[in-house]
């Protein structure tokens, strides 16, 4: 009877006491224990991720390019811009230095000349096709006079007419008006230059046994009492033998090219300088001191 007289709650409480244990064991098996889809979602998981990193990195890559490309273009523009300006400086410092070289040089022409010049720059063109003229910014005001001669440093260009009292007009030697006498330096034939039109002119009157060709010098003759002899006027082009004429037909071309003249001299006293005698002189002169 002494059986049937066990105590329940010792029982029980034994029983607990045992199962503990085994709870604690079972609880950590299925902590260990790894689901069967467990695997593939993190693999996923993992996928996103790294995608998502990537994509995020691309993107920082990409923003931070772009920054670098504006940064670059604002660079080449700024670059560009200072570059424009340095060839602008240079392009004026160049255009300085021409000026100066010319402008030295019609200075030291004006100086070793006896002629009386007066200094003048082109500030017109004349665009009438019948006619071939520059205007200059001198005047009467400044001695000019109509028919003086108007000179470079090369060579001659024309005359003046029709002065105003701040202006004139020069009439260049391929005007159809134009008339200069001239000389072929190396023959001494003489003839008359007259404009022809369209940048060239003409040696008229030389007989046809004359000695003339093709890059002979022609240089101005001093007769007409308006250029110093001796200056250079054009260059022989052609030269034409007509059976039925008794002068020879040569074309010429100016020395001095009107499009490119900016600084001119106008001869303005009336006694005029022989300047083959003035180069003849130079010549002779260091020969003198030399058997000195």
């Amino acid at each position: 009877m002494n059986f049937l007289n066990i105590d329940l709650k010792k029982i029980i409480f034994f029983l607990i006491v045992i199962a503990l244990p085994l709870l604690s064991i079972n609880m950590e098996q299925k902590q260990t224990e790894t689901i069967w889809f467990d695997e593939p979602i993190q693999l996923m998981a993992s996928s996103v991720q790294s995608v998502f990193d990537g994509f995020s990195r691309g993107v920082r890559e990409t923003a931070s390019l772009y920054l670098n490309l504006i940064g670059i273009k604002k660079d080449n523009t700024d670059l560009r811009h200072q570059n424009s300006e340095l060839i602008t400086r240079l392009e004026s410092m160049n255009e300085l230095r021409l000026e100066n070289d010319r402008l030295r040089g019609l200075l030291n022409f004006k100086q070793s000349t006896k002629m009386e010049l007066v200094a003048a720059q082109v500030v017109g063109r004349d665009l009438v096709p019948d006619h071939s003229t520059l205007t200059i910014n001198k005047g009467t005001d400044h001695g000019l006079k109509n028919g003086q001669a108007v000179i470079t440093l090369k060579g001659v260009l024309g005359y003046i007419f029709r002065p105003t009292t701040t202006t004139a007009h020069v009439m260049l030697l391929s005007d159809r008006y134009a008339v200069v006498d001239g000389i072929v330096q190396r023959t001494r034939a003489h003839g008359i230059v007259e404009g022809r039109g369209a940048g060239g002119c003409s040696l008229k009157y030389i007989e046809r046994t004359e000695d003339v060709k093709e890059g002979d010098l022609v240089v101005t003759g001093g007769l007409d009492n308006i250029f110093p002899k001796g200056f250079p006027i054009a260059v022989v082009e052609s030269v034409e033998s007509k059976t039925v004429s008794v002068s020879l037909k040569v074309e010429l071309k100016p020395i001095v090219d009107p499009a490119k003249v900016e600084e001119v001299f106008i001869v303005t006293n009336a006694q005029l300088v022989d300047l083959e005698s003035q180069v003849a002189q130079q010549q002779t002169e260091p020969s003198a001191a030399e058997e000195k």
